[in-house]
Parts: C-alpha cells; structure tokens; sequence
C-alpha cells in the first residue's frame, strides 16, 4: 500500500511541492490513498495464501 501511495504522488506532477492549503496537495493525497487500498487487498490475499502474512505470527506467539 506504501509502495503505491508514494508511486502515485510522484507521479503527479506538483504533488511533491503542494502545499498543505493547495488542493492538489489533497487531491494527490485522497487519489493516492484510494489506489493503494485497492492494490492492498490482492496483495495481503496473496500472502496469506503463502502462510506469510501477520496474521500467520500471532499462531507462534500464542500465550
């Protein structure tokens, strides 16, 4: 999702300078932040699948 999310506002062109009161600044973000949590979710279906996911260490550090 990181990975993703900063692809993305390198990408757009004046996103890096954008100020915080620049509507790019937030039009950048809220775009950014909308295709990484799509991209997300095959990816964490992918590695649960594989048994590498976070969920997976919560079996080894049971109490």
């Amino acid at each position: 999702m990181e990975t993703i999310d900063t692809a993305t506002i390198l990408v757009i062109p004046g996103a890096m300078a954008a100020g915080l009161g620049d509507p790019l600044f937030w039009g950048s973000l809220a775009g950014a932040l909308f295709l990484a949590f799509w991209a997300a979710p095959p990816v964490n279906r992918w590695l649960i699948a594989r048994g590498k996911a976070h969920a997976v260490m919560h079996a080894h550090h049971a109490h």
